[in-house]
């Protein structure tokens, strides 16, 4: 197979499948997701072996244990790819809503009508999930999408592309709108990056190491994040028993996703006793802390934290921890030290929950909730295709307006321009 040629022939599919797709009726693309649902649950065992030998050959290949838990197909998680597209088949058909209309001195009537990206190129590491939440969004918001998934999740990612094709062809829609690359050698990632005339957009979805090399080799767009190092900051004035269950569950309820807290912040006035306490939970679940010297001072028997600490995303069973002097202090620690993902202050002082969400400049800010909720699924989005904390046309988890363009359309009654 030469892989140029073979890229570029999905890409001129995916073209032309995008223009079949942009004018596709909200009932086909609704019914294409139902049946892709139904599909998804009927398959379960078969999706599960699939998978199954994956994990097999990712342990022989010696995949870390944050990239199995990724790549992992629980019945649950089985469960959740179905109802997310249940979700997304129930929320409104943004394309063709139009918006701000107004008329002007002229008489014409100007506003903006809500349309397709048109072909979504998605990479990604691990996450078979991520093929169906992809294609499941792309379907809704009108566009056509490549998947180039990792080649530890070949066999699972095989098996939903063609659940997903039985479901588009099911309701009249073209094949190639959902088209999943089907070869694990790395020189398809080079060339999908690198056909603009097919592509409009690309999604990384993955590794530092691979969303680096996308922003120095892409001649396409991105809609992206490179870090999750996301923070909860206890504030002085915070309800201690909300903030050892949020603390609790931010770090440990998974280890291995980009909206885990990797850096614990507490306010100087609290930390003597909630510290103590939140060591104890950590301590049980086997996760090493690494603290500044006021932490250390408290927690006696923890690593001291080095300021690469504040910079490093784990993913892992890790938590750096500091003792800040006020929300001011860990405003500024956030602002200088996080990736612009997601944080969260613990507190009941409402004055500083408003302050934290003003100046606080990440995609997702919250006040005594967890950080794992920064997801498409918990947002009510139906599901993400990824997660941007980029300023420019997305940000945040990116659902169905995300996949879409705004384009200016006018109304006139026979005007000239004077």
């Amino acid at each position: 197979m030469d892989i140029n040629d073979y890229m570029h022939t999905l890409g001129r599919q995916a073209r032309a499948a995008s223009r079949a797709m942009a004018k596709a009726d909200t009932a086909a693309k609704n019914q294409a997701l139902l049946l892709i649902a139904a599909a998804i649950r009927r398959e379960t065992a078969a999706l599960k072996a699939a998978n199954a030998q994956d994990l097999d050959a990712a342990r022989a290949n010696g995949l870390d244990a944050a990239l199995l838990d990724r790549l992992t197909l629980s019945d649950k998680a089985i469960e959740t790819m179905a109802l997310g597209l249940e979700q997304i088949a129930q929320l409104p058909d943004p394309i063709g809503e139009m918006s701000s209309l107004k008329y002007r001195p002229s008489g014409i009537q100007v506003g903006q009508m809500r349309v397709p990206l048109g072909v979504i190129g998605i990479i990604y590491e691990a996450r078979p999930n991520v093929t169906v939440d992809a294609a499941g969004l792309c379907i809704k918001s009108g566009n056509a999408t490549i998947l180039r998934g990792g080649s530890e999740a070949i066999a699972c990612n095989r098996a939903l592309a063609a659940l997903v094709k039985e479901g588009l062809r099911g309701a009249g829609l073209p094949d190639d709108a959902v088209q999943v690359v089907d070869t694990t050698d790395r020189a398809a990632v080079g060339a999908l990056i690198s056909m603009p005339e097919y592509v409009d957009v690309i999604v990384p979805r993955g590794g530092k190491g691979l969303i680096e090399r996308l922003m120095r080799e892409s001649k396409i767009p991105m809609i992206k994040h490179l870090d999750g190092i996301c923070h909860v900051y206890v504030d002085d004035k915070a309800d201690l028993d909300k903030a050892l269950r949020i603390c609790d569950n931010a770090k440990t309820h998974r280890y291995g996703t980009c909206n885990t807290m990797e850096t614990l912040l507490v306010a100087q006035g609290i930390a003597a006793q909630v510290l103590p306490r939140l060591a104890d939970i950590y301590n049980a679940k086997l996760v090493e802390l690494r603290g500044c010297e006021q932490t250390r001072a408290i927690l006696k028997d923890i690593k001291a934290a080095i300021e690469e600490d504040w910079r490093t995303e784990y993913l892992a069973p890790i938590l750096s921890i500091k003792v800040v002097g006020n929300v001011d202090a860990a405003i500024d620690h956030i602002n200088t030290y996080g990736s612009k993902h997601t944080d969260s202050i613990v507190t009941e002082d409402y004055s500083r929950a408003l302050q934290f969400l003003r100046e606080v400049d990440s995609a997702s800010v919250m006040v005594n909730a967890s950080t794992r909720f920064a997801d498409g699924f918990e947002y009510g989005l139906g599901a993400e295709i990824g997660i941007s904390n980029d300023k420019l046309h997305a940000r945040g988890p990116v659902g169905l307006e995300g996949l879409t363009s705004l384009k200016y359309v006018v109304f006139g009654h026979g005007e000239v321009r004077q």
